[in-house]
């Protein structure tokens, strides 16, 4: 297990992916809420069941899996349902994302946490991605076929981009320029590992 986890917080939009991806490629082990909250919701999983139970057929695509697209838009319309589905999926991925930074072999871990402020307890550092408004609208939009008003909607229920770089150790402006990404997350994986060193735990 790592010793040394990274949260990596950030709003919709803003590119979590594409850092998680470059710490990833650098043989950093990567634990995402995203990916967990896929996993809990698949055919057979108790999530599952409980959230067809609630929400009803309609939200079933033709290979059984969840229509994420047609869910986001009933729980971003309505705060009763969006609690609901939170009741039902947030343990499961704790649990899951626990699992994997336990199973971690890298010096680190990166912990990939998209709604909320702050570190958890897990965290021993936070870095924060951030991108301008428009970038994220745009970006969602494109990825996800959805209206401005659905992404404005989802951006409305989240923190703020002032709020939610307050909490952060580190910060990364991701606004479309790639190969300045990559440069700043070589920095910042230069200072995790020797931060990683510099724990207890790792004499």
């Amino acid at each position: 297990m790592s010793d040394f986890v990274v949260g990596l917080r950030g709003g919709i939009g803003t590119g979590k992916t594409s850092v998680s991806n470059l710490f990833a490629a650098r043989g950093i082990t990567v634990a995402d809420a995203d990916v967990s909250a896929r996993s809990v919701v698949e055919p057979g999983r108790p999530a599952y069941n409980a959230i067809i139970d609630h929400f009803g057929s309609a939200i079933i695509q033709e290979d059984k899996s969840l229509d994420r697209a047609k869910l986001r838009e009933i729980v971003f319309a309505d705060d009763k349902s969006r609690k609901f589905l939170e009741q039902q999926t947030q343990g499961p991925i704790v649990e899951d994302l626990v699992a994997t930074i336990s199973k971690a072999a890298s010096a680190y871990a990166v912990l990939v946490l998209s709604t909320g402020l702050g570190k958890w307890p897990l965290m021993q550092r936070l870095l924060v991605v951030d991108a301008p408004i428009e970038v994220q609208v745009e970006r969602v939009m494109t990825r996800d076929n959805n209206s401005r008003e659905q992404v404005e909607a989802i951006l409305r229920a989240q923190p703020s981009r002032e709020r939610r770089v307050q909490d952060a150790d580190d910060i990364i402006l991701n606004d479309g320029d790639f190969s300045r990404l990559e440069l700043e997350v070589d920095k910042l994986d230069s200072l995790y590992m020797q931060l990683s060193k510099e724990q207890p735990n790792n004499g």
